[in-house]
């Protein structure tokens, strides 16, 4: 874990006179008047939230990279324990499922970037793996996104039967396979190449089309399909 610590004393937001606080200024002029820090600070909420708003957004360069650490590496900011890390983690994961949820229309998925694109930010912040299928329409339009699995995930426990099971119901065309390895490393395992071939083979079956299998690291992704896994 990498350990940081400020070289300064940290400012007292109690120290600043009321109109900078972040609080007051979110009342009277509202969110889009606060900088990001100032933000980050509401969200914690302490004596020195803004100092280290501030702290985090220096050690981990922007809020880009501040919303997707891990629990740990938050923790690894000196200020920051299990509390206040989960309570950050919760608050970047919960806009950033309200965006796609927000979304009137359908994505379409044409390639392993598109669903990158629909995906990564949320998946690569899970301190959890997670086996997920997008269900498809016959214009490859996302009808519906189901989570199967939480925790470390086993090929020889996933049933195909539950694979397809929502596909089946929706009368989808296709669909996508996509987990993200904790690790951060998305190099696809053994169990995931099995994972992959048994899925497939029982597509044909039921005439659902297994397009790709997808798998997330931090920031990083690999299609099983360019891979030349799925045929």
């Amino acid at each position: 874990m990498s350990i940081y610590t400020p070289t300064h004393p940290r400012l007292l937001i109690r120290d600043l006179p009321l109109s900078d606080q972040p609080l007051y200024r979110l009342r009277r002029q509202g969110v889009s008047a606060l900088s990001n820090a100032e933000l980050v600070a509401a969200l914690l909420q302490t004596p020195d939230a803004l100092a280290l708003a501030q702290e985090l957004l220096i050690h981990f360069g922007d809020l880009y990279h501040l919303a997707h650490a891990t629990l740990e590496e938050l923790q690894g900011v000196t200020g920051i324990g299990p509390a206040r890390a989960a309570q950050l983690s919760a608050a970047f994961s919960l806009g950033l499922r309200l965006f796609w949820e927000g979304r009137e229309e359908k994505p379409q998925i044409r390639s392993a970037s598109d669903v990158a694109t629909l995906l990564l930010a949320e998946i690569s912040l899970l301190d959890q793996e997670e086996l997920r299928v997008l269900i498809l329409d016959t214009k490859n339009r996302v009808q519906k996104i189901v989570t199967l699995y939480t925790g470390s995930l086993h090929s020889a426990v996933i049933r195909a039967g539950e694979l397809f099971q929502e596909a089946v119901r929706l009368n989808a065309a296709s669909l996508i396979l996509v987990h993200n390895h904790t690790t951060g490393d998305p190099t696809p395992s053994s169990e995931d190449k099995q994972l992959t071939h048994t899925a497939v083979e029982a597509g044909r079956l039921l005439h659902i089309e297994v397009l790709d299998h997808i798998v997330f690291g931090k920031d990083r992704f690999v299609s099983m399909k360019e891979r030349g896994e799925v045929r």
